[in-house]
């Protein structure tokens, strides 16, 4: 099954490991223990289980293995936001993966799922697309219950439709001179099932005078690689892309996906013995940016002024459209890439409030994983379904009837946990596509 490991092979930095002193402020954000109150759950649990496999203390195929404990990490670096000592546990949880994948056996149906499935098949929206076709065939035919449990449970998370990928290269501002020229990623999973939130992030951008280009040969981030012990494949991906858009000569870097958004941040610690690369690394880091984040930096007050009058309109004549945004019971959830790894909370919460105003109602545990982290539904299937029971649970007490969040997995994994709880009415939205629609409205009149 397994080597055994020893000091003279480590795989951790050290230093970052004992800078966790154990205190146990992270037990209480951290959505595995708060769900099985298991030592081995917790963020200084796994950090205990990874220091024993290093000093060989502890085999990957132990009796009582550490693998499944830290397969059950969601990586949503929530204990990160939580530690007073500034542990750096994604980077120990990745290294500590890559470490597992090249030194241990898995069975025949995770090595399936992992090595074919999670890195042959998803970064690639062309295999992707193709691959999701019958899924989505196979829902509309009401075909799924003729298959067994697990992947009947996966294809839950599979959306009615597939979309189109008619991103252009190139889209002009709507007023010119333009005020910039912003370079959208696409992704992987993105073009395939929210091309339409593309097209919603660039109308918004060219509306408040930005060129966009989506550079041709941009590849997937490496969060996919890099969550799933193959560092060497982030790695490569992430020297592409860097390249990709040094040619492309942008003054920002956008991205709607929050678990891409992280790791195309951390591209610094990820290349960081590549000295030729660290000029252009460190350029292409420091433009990068989640489109919530950006929406705030650069400002968009002709619009916000627009939101302000329609909210007026709406309440003073007391007869607004119910169906209206701005006279519907909306909430937020954090997606844990964007409020651990990239400290982003308050950014997104005021483009929703600007819209929604009086109607915004603040979700309990927010910040809380809902169960989707990547590919973590698939691989940890029975996990991922109690978070996602426990998100609805805390979103139906909210009686909101729209659901805003940052992230695509995120969106597919609270749908269907809506659908299974019945609760089909709540609508889950991407904040651009929310905005985009935002605008289209307040702009009517």
């Amino acid at each position: 099954m397994s080597t055994s490991l020893t000091a003279l092979d480590p795989f951790l930095d050290e230093d970052k490991a004992l800078a966790c002193v154990h205190c146990g402020l992270c037990l209480a954000s951290c959505p595995t223990y708060l769900e099985t109150g298991n030592e081995n759950d917790s963020p200084r649990g796994r950090v205990y289980l990874m220091r024993a496999i290093q000093q060989g203390r502890l085999s990957l195929d132990a009796s009582v293995s550490p693998v499944e404990h830290i397969d059950r990490c969601l990586g949503c670096r929530a204990c990160e936001t939580a530690c007073p000592s500034g542990v750096q546990y994604g980077s120990l949880l990745e290294h500590t993966r890559d470490y597992m994948e090249h030194h241990m056996t898995r069975p025949w149906f995770q090595r399936l799922l992992r090595r074919v499935f999670i890195e042959k098949v998803f970064p690639f929206p062309g295999r992707f697309r193709f691959a999701m076709m019958p899924a989505v065939l196979m829902k509309r035919m009401e075909l799924t219950h003729l298959l067994p449990a697990f992947v009947k449970d996966a294809l839950e998370l599979a959306p009615d439709r597939l979309e189109a990928d008619r991103v252009p290269a190139f889209s002009p501002s709507k007023r010119q001179p333009a005020k910039g020229r912003v370079g959208l990623i696409k992704g992987c999973v993105m073009p395939v099932l929210f091309g339409g939130t593309h097209q919603a992030t660039i109308r918004i951008l060219n509306q408040m005078g930005y060129d966009v280009v989506v550079p041709d040969g941009q590849v997937c981030c490496g969060a996919l690689y890099a969550h799933s012990g193959q560092l060497d494949k982030a790695r490569d991906v992430a020297r592409r892309n860097i390249e990709v858009f040094d040619r492309a000569h942008c003054d920002t870097i956008l991205i709607n996906a929050a678990g891409c958004g992280s790791t195309l941040k951390e591209y610094g610690h990820l290349l960081d013995e590549d000295l030729e690369l660290t000029p252009k690394t460190v350029g292409f880091v420091s433009k990068v940016k989640d489109f919530s984040e950006w929406m705030n930096i650069v400002g968009w007050n002709a619009f916000e002024q627009a939101f302000i009058t329609k909210r007026h309109d709406a309440s003073s004549n007391g007869s607004g459209d119910p169906s209206s945004l701005f006279q519907t019971s909306t909430t937020f959830h954090d997606a844990c890439h964007l409020a651990h790894a990239q400290g982003i909370t308050q950014q997104p919460r005021d483009l929703v409030k600007a819209v929604a105003g009086d109607h915004y109602v603040e979700l309990s545990e927010s910040e809380v994983c809902c169960g989707s982290a990547g590919s973590y539904n698939l691989t940890e299937p029975e996990m991922a379904a109690r978070l996602q029971k426990r998100k609805i649970n805390h979103i139906e007490r909210t009686h909101a009837t729209i659901v805003v969040t940052t992230n695509p997995g995120c969106i597919l994994q609270i749908q269907a946990g809506l659908k299974k709880a019945g609760r089909d009415h709540v609508k889950v939205m991407h904040i651009a596509d929310y905005l985009d629609t935002a605008m289209a409205e307040a702009l009517k009149g």
